[in-house]
């Protein structure tokens, strides 16, 4: 018995190991699979030399493709048609980024919990819930019903899928091994879900539920004070005097239960700021060559891999450099021969919520025009890696998806999602932004430019441009639902058809301007307009700062250079702190403070406003601003279980300069009446007591670089995969809006002229491989704040172009 109980422990055990070692554990890869030499992590180093010719036979392509790859591994690709240029970018595309592209549309669908379990399962809902995979299966629909965008996208999908079949086990990129699941085939909604994606960083954001909640609490007329739909101080993108020369459509009337309760007749998470972007462009009258030049840094969470992917793309009628969004053909920003064009977003409102009223617990019918009309349903199926499938269901409204029915507990993105409403989202309209970046890339002049962007649907954007014709124009562009006045700012009523979406802007009215007198366009995500706009975009945009800094030196610039807009790319400069700075100043009582504080005020008071990496001021300065306005708003706008936000920077600006005895000063929740002194005093007090608690005395480790901490992570978060601490200067509010991990994502600069020459850099490198020399070798660059020079190749074996490798693809 005895020997049979051994024998029977000598087969269980390394069973029991074999199956412990390569299985997944929570966070752990299987041991065995990962380390094992011929298939694991070792597989992943790449050699520090590149083969320099290599051939690839792939049926699909139509004729012979030359690809160049240049000393930043960056693919300069020459096709001879459409197909296979697109083709060829889907191959080397996936070559160099295919983790990151397929992790990157697996969120985007809701698809994480077949990869790491159920801990992803609330990602998962909230995607599905919102409506990402239904915005994309109607985006794919308009790609699919123009024949250019189709071929597009076909072509490209079949290009990483050949790379996806060539894989062997040992090639897999590391992540793969890490999380221990496989690629599978690429299809073209996942190109879809990628530009789905951008829409939701971009355009996702929503305040209408806090809104609500803070008329309801204040009323009407605190909402009208405290959160305006102008700005106090705004330099817009158009310029002031801007004549519109268009008939506007008649604007809807709001129904009657809106206007009465915006004449008061009826009582009724601080948003992040970041996600923003700068361009701008100076005519040839500006510049030292007398041609224009453009510029343009996309500010985004910073990853590695890098969100942007470099490309040069040739095939005739083609001829094009820049950045695409690795899942998605074609080039995003960038240049050719004739034209260069660059984005920022637009902050657009065209995301609301409507309150439903549904007939009865089943939610299959709703009360809307005065009857019942019927929902319909959508199932998600949620695979769970280790776990059964689930089945979500969504009921759908007219106006969209109803988001939540029940909020799930312990996930922050549902908090402001209101519960029981509707949501009604530009990104789930019929699309085909494709063909605006298609032609883009084709593009010679302005009017074609102008065509280019009468496709462009979703996430609006402020598309620039300039040409070698000596033409400039900025132009706020997307699809603007024709809106009465604040439509949205609060959750709408689902049951009356004056609350719908009424129809559109026309795209010629589009807010635009060409070749305006003062001899530039710009843009840093401020209002698109001043208010003799015609039509309603939104209520509230980024703060004016970043773009009266980019103004003020553009009005001032003359002989420009591309090294001057370099320069200016990286200027940390506070309009901010020129604006408050002298005020809250004057209010400090020295008396009051300790050694440190009053060695912080002698900083402080000589401070240059300069957010550079070695000032300790802009630290001091960063921390206590912050606390000020939370002194001011906190006691009255954070309430438990009540979702509000503070007033924007501007408003509490405008507070402190203009209202200091203003009834928001006093903190409700103390006996005594403060002062605005009393509140600028404490929150430098607590700046200074909270950096010396954190970095010790005042001295070096309280230096700008040290504080904000700016970093580049991986993807994932795998630790070791991101970058090292960046020590360098730059705030959201300055033209370098660079936080912790968020930033200038791609910095441009296109001289135009009878030879176009490109700058640019990305913090992170062309490979997705951690054990690439081209993984992040562009990061200490971008960090200088310089720029390469971006070599638009005549021809693959181009003599002055600095090729490390060729590879040609044929059919046969």
């Amino acid at each position: 018995m005895m020997n049979k109980i051994k024998a029977l422990i000598c087969i269980v055990i390394p069973i029991l190991l074999a199956y412990a070692l390569n299985t997944k554990f929570g966070d752990t890869p299987p041991i065995l699979k990962f380390l094992n030499p011929f298939t694991g992590f070792w597989q992943n180093a790449e050699n520090a030399s590149v083969k320099v010719r290599k051939s690839l036979v792939l049926k699909e392509t139509i004729a012979n493709v030359d690809i160049a790859f240049d000393d930043r591994m960056i693919p300069h690709i020459f096709a001879q048609n459409d197909h296979d240029v697109y083709y060829a970018q889907g191959y080397v595309t996936a070559k160099h980024r295919l983790w990151q592209m397929d992790f990157q549309t697996r969120y985007a669908a809701g698809r994480l919990s077949e990869v790491v379990g159920k801990k992803a399962i609330e990602v998962d809902r909230y995607q599905r819930r919102m409506g990402m995979v239904y915005g994309a299966e109607k985006s794919l629909e308009g790609m699919m019903a123009d024949p250019k965008s189709k071929e597009m996208i076909l072509a490209y999908t079949a290009g990483i899928n050949a790379y996806i079949h060539s894989l062997s086990a040992a090639k897999l990129p590391i992540e793969y091994k890490i999380l221990d699941f496989k690629p599978e085939d690429w299809t073209p909604i996942k190109c879809a879900l990628l530009l789905k994606q951008m829409s939701a960083v971009l355009a996702m954001g929503s305040d209408e539920f806090y809104m609500t909640n803070i008329r309801k609490k204040f009323g009407t007329e605190v909402v009208k004070d405290l959160f305006p739909d102008y700005p106090f101080k705004e330099d817009p993108i158009i310029p002031v005097g801007t004549k519109w020369d268009f008939q506007p459509l008649p604007i809807p009337t709001p129904p009657a239960s809106f206007t009465e309760m915006m004449t008061g007749s009826v009582k009724t998470k601080q948003k992040e700021e970041g996600i923003g972007s700068n361009n701008w462009a100076l005519s040839g009258s500006k510049t030292l060559s007398g041609s224009p030049i453009l510029s343009n840094d996309p500010h985004l969470d910073l990853t590695l891999p890098s969100i942007w992917y470099q490309i040069q793309l040739h095939a005739p009628g083609l001829n094009s450099y820049g950045v695409s969004l690795p899942g998605a053909p074609g080039i995003i920003i960038g240049f050719n021969q004739n034209i260069a064009w660059g984005v920022t977003n637009v902050a657009a409102d065209v995301l609301d919520f409507y309150q439903i009223k549904f007939k009865d617990h089943t939610h299959k019918s709703y009360w809307y025009n005065n009857q019942w009309k019927n929902t319909s349903t959508r199932l998600e199926k949620i695979g769970i890696r280790g776990g059964k499938t689930e089945t979500d269901t969504v009921f759908y409204t007219h106006h969209g998806p109803v988001v939540y029915l029940q909020k799930p507990t312990g996930y922050a993105r549902a908090g402001n999602v209101p519960v029981g409403n509707a949501l009604r989202w530009i990104a789930h309209e019929k699309s085909n932004e494709l063909k605006t970046f298609y032609l883009l890339n084709r593009g010679k002049n302005y009017d074609d430019y102008r065509k280019a962007l009468t496709y462009y649907t979703a996430p609006a954007q402020n598309f620039i441009f300039a040409s070698a014709d000596n033409d400039i124009a900025i132009t706020a562009n997307g699809k603007f639902p024709l809106k009465w006045k604040d439509q949205g700012k609060f959750i709408l009523d689902g049951t009356d058809p004056k609350s719908d979406w009424q129809g559109w802007i026309p795209a010629a009215h589009n807010p635009t301007v060409k070749n305006p007198p003062r001899g530039f366009v710009s843009s840093a995500n401020q209002s698109s307009t001043d208010p003799s706009y015609p039509y309603y975009i939104n209520w509230e945009f980024s703060p004016y700062e970043r773009g009266k800094r980019i103004n003020d030196r553009l009005t001032a610039m003359t002989k420009a250079t591309a090294d001057s807009i370099r320069t200016m790319q990286t200027d940390t400069y506070s309009i901010f702190a020129q604006n408050i700075l002298p005020t809250i100043l004057g209010l400090v009582d020295n008396s009051k403070l300790n050694a440190t504080q009053k060695e912080a005020l002698r900083i402080t008071s000589e401070w240059n406003k300069y957010y550079e990496a070695k000032s300790l001021a802009a630290s001091i300065f960063d921390l206590w601003t912050k606390r000020l306005q939370s002194n001011i708003w906190s006691d009255e706008f954070v309430v438990d279980s009540v979702p509000m936000r503070f007033p924007s920077r501007d408003r509490s600006l405008q507070l402190v300069l203009k209202e200091p005895n203003s009834k928001w000063v006093d903190n409700i929740n103390t006996p005594e009446k403060e002062t605005l002194s009393d509140l600028v005093n404490e929150a430098f007090k607590y700046s200074c007591d909270s950096l010396e608690r954190k970095y010790g005395a005042i001295g070096k480790k309280w230096e700008w670089a040290n504080v904000k901490h700016t970093n580049v992570p991986h993807l994932a978060k795998i630790p070791g995969f991101g970058s090292k601490t960046l020590m360098i200067g730059g705030g959201k509010m300055t033209i370098d809006a660079l936080s912790e991990s968020n930033g200038p994502s791609w910095r441009m600069v296109i001289e135009l002229g009878k030879t176009p020459k490109g700058h640019g850099v990305f913090p992170g490198g062309q490979s997705g491989n951690p054990g690439s020399r081209f993984y992040d070798d562009m990061i200490d660059t971008w960090a200088s704040g310089k720029l390469y020079d971006l070599y638009f190749m005549k021809s693959p074996d181009d003599p002055n172009a600095k090729i490390i490798s060729q590879l040609k693809i044929t059919k046969k």
